[in-house]
């Protein structure tokens, strides 16, 4: 991450989108559009604009963000951020069984509702994420959409506060 000394609402659009663009997997649109919405008046103000944005999109347009998340334990090709989280799960260090269960588990989830599983694993390990995807898969449609709409919410946030905790050295004032 960039460190800024710089008051935030003094960033140039290319440099908020560049600290921002993935706090909502591979939905730099979303940052585009918070930098509009600013001056922020906090970080609070920040995040709830950002959050606010990403609540008020269309289902249509919520489960193309789902589906720009990874897959757990099998993807290979992870943003900076997705990359972290799940070696933080420990989820690089799946057993044989454990990896051929998230394969299982994955191509399972996906044929029955059409986006990935996902889960803010953040403080969780592979036997917590095995065992939230193995109740979560009986989930009814709406009730998965919905817990998944909020999975994303707790995955952007804790991105977020770690960016802003990065660059503890930002200023919040009305510019």
């Amino acid at each position: 991450m960039i460190k800024f000394t710089k008051n935030l609402n003094s960033l140039s659009e290319t440099e908020f989108t560049s600290i921002f663009g993935s706090v909502f997997e591979k939905s730099e649109w979303i940052a585009n559009e918070t930098f509009k919405q600013k001056p922020f008046k906090n970080s609070q103000d920040l995040m709830d604009k950002m959050i606010n944005i990403y609540n008020n999109c269309s289902e249509e347009r919520i489960i193309e963000i789902f589906n720009l998340h990874p897959k757990l334990a099998v993807e290979k090709n992870l943003s900076n951020f997705s990359s972290k989280e799940q070696f933080g799960a420990q989820l690089d260090r799946c057993t044989n069984e454990e990896f051929l269960e998230f394969k299982k588990l994955n191509l399972n989830y996906k044929k029955k509702f059409n986006f990935p599983f996902i889960i803010a694993v953040k403080g969780k390990n592979r036997n917590d994420i095995l065992n939230d995807f193995r109740t979560r898969i009986e989930n009814n449609y709406q009730t998965e959409f919905n817990e998944t709409k909020t999975q994303v919410i707790k995955i952007a946030l804790y991105r977020l506060n770690e960016i802003l905790k990065i660059n503890e050295s930002f200023e919040l004032t009305n510019t």
